[in-house]
């Protein structure tokens, strides 16, 4: 597990990193921010990159949170009541690279606390890596064109060949779920174990190797997916012009000639309504 974690939150940086690169390379970009998949205000499309930022970061903070806690030895607990030799516990822990030795054997022999945060910990960053797919296939589509899917992460469909499929999103978004089963598998293993030590505990193995393993061969390939997309910043700039988005900038733009606060939603809504009906924009 002090692997798998080192070695997920390299693979985290690298998404980061190429992620920060296209926030960079988007410019002043601006695109349509949503609420209710409704479009609301315009931001920079690095604006919108960076709100991805920020979830995985903090998936990599729970992780090395999540490492300090279980780098405890439980070397020395014995079947249940620790060992009748004398053993020099610390220099066995400090040997392999642990904090500490555990302090209690029962509790040793029998916690798995260790196991159900890691696997938590990557059944949420499972969810933000669907929310980001789940995202990259709307945007990907015509009905929004604001991304070009990269063919080398994409498949042409079996009868129609104008069309090109998202295979890693779909992909990374149905992982998703099998690794929140696994967690969800590991609290249901332990939630009525006595101690100590049960061979129930047994099953709590395969959930954890397949939980990491996943996201271990999920993120390099989104990272690859992340540095080949194109983004259509034109289509993007075009779809932030339009649709009245700049109705809360004419609301607060009333308030700094000294409208009272409660009354500019009400009167740029009347403004919009005659917009529609002769046909022109708000600013016009």
């Amino acid at each position: 597990m002090r692997a798998a974690i080192d070695q997920i939150r390299a693979d985290l940086a690298e998404w980061l990193s190429i992620s920060l690169d296209r926030a960079e390379q988007a410019g002043s970009a601006a695109m349509p921010a949503y609420t209710h998949l409704q479009r609301a205000e315009p931001v920079l499309v690095a604006h919108w990159l960076l709100a991805y930022v920020e979830m995985f970061l903090r998936d990599a903070d729970r992780l090395a949170d999540c490492r300090k806690r279980l780098n405890l030895s439980p070397l020395g607990s014995g079947a249940v009541a620790g060992a009748t030799l004398p053993l020099d516990r610390r220099a066995m822990a400090d040997e392999l690279g642990f904090d500490a030795p555990t302090a209690n054997s029962i509790d040793a022999t029998s916690d798995r606390d260790f196991l159900l945060e890691f696997v938590g910990a990557l059944s949420l960053l499972a969810v933000h890596l669907s929310r980001w797919a789940e995202e990259m296939i709307l945007f990907s589509s015509q009905e929004f064109g604001f991304i070009r899917l990269p063919e080398a992460y994409s498949t042409g469909s079996s009868a129609m060949p104008q069309k090109m499929n998202p295979d890693l999103l779909e992909l990374t978004r149905g992982k998703a779920a099998r690794i929140i089963g696994d967690a969800t598998a590991l609290l249901v293993a332990v939630k009525g174990l006595p101690l100590a030590y049960n061979k129930d505990l047994q099953e709590t193995q395969q959930p954890l190797f397949a939980a990491a393993g996943t996201v271990l061969s999920l993120l390099p390939l989104a990272s690859g997916w992340m540095k080949a997309v194109e983004f259509h910043h034109e289509r993007m700039q075009q779809a932030a012009e339009s649709g009245f988005m700049n109705a809360w900038s004419g609301a607060t733009y009333l308030v700094r000639l000294g409208v009272p606060f409660r009354r500019p939603h009400a009167l740029v809504g009347k403004a919009l309504q005659i917009c529609l009906q002769i046909n022109l924009s708000l600013e016009e």
